[in-house]
């Protein structure tokens, strides 16, 4: 068992033993503290569970065939072909909206069809549900719970997010009936690659 204050999880971690079995497990290591039975279930739901067992099999499938070859769009169609997915829906940022219809295209030159919905939708004013106004004049608010019901609603079965801000999306995510993945994240101020946001956050540490 780990003493007090000694790391105690995987952000701590320096051998990744678990990644390639070619080094040794720290004392912490969460690999070593599952339990056979915890093993046991989580295989068994990887195994019997139908949705479940084809994401993770044709997940597995996509990054093989894609590392360093596809693009996040190419990897995303590809998925989509591997669950059989007969509609994908796409849950957006209006500010996204060139970024969607781009999306949109490839899905269609990939025999992909696809239902969009964009954040604004129900053009709900902020005042309704108590969030600030900065201004004076109607505000919408972005309605990550309408996306997820009217995708529903369309019975999609893959829906993936376009620059939802932090939060909505994370709402759209809860309420979303069909497995979800990202095309895009929001990061405004790094072209969206929240990664290099970190490089520089991490020079200042």
């Amino acid at each position: 068992m780990p003493l007090e204050n000694e790391p105690s999880n995987c952000g701590q971690c320096t051998t990744l033993n678990c990644s390639k079995l070619n080094s040794t497990y720290p004392t912490f290591c969460l690999t070593e503290a599952t339990t056979d039975q915890e093993y046991d279930e989580i295989i068994r739901t990887y195994k019997e569970d139908p949705l479940t067992a084809t994401i993770a099999v044709v997940s597995a499938e996509v990054a093989a065939k894609g590392i360093g070859k596809l693009n996040r769009a190419q990897e995303i169609a590809e998925f989509a072909k591997g669950l059989g997915a007969k509609k994908v829906g796409i849950a957006s940022c209006v500010g996204l909206v060139k970024e969607a219809k781009a999306f949109i295209r490839y899905l269609d030159s990939q025999g992909i069809k696809s239902y969009s919905v964009l954040c604004k939708v129900g053009a709900i004013d902020k005042s309704v549900i108590n969030v600030p106004k900065s201004k004076e004049s109607h505000e919408s608010i972005c309605n990550p719970l309408l996306q997820a019901h009217i995708l529903a609603k369309e019975k999609t079965d893959l829906n993936v997010i376009i620059g939802l801000c932090v939060g909505h999306d994370a709402l759209f995510i809860k309420y979303s009936q069909a497995p979800t993945t990202y095309l895009i994240v929001k990061d405004r101020v790094n072209a969206h690659n929240p990664a290099a946001g970190l490089a520089a956050l991490e020079k200042g540490l």
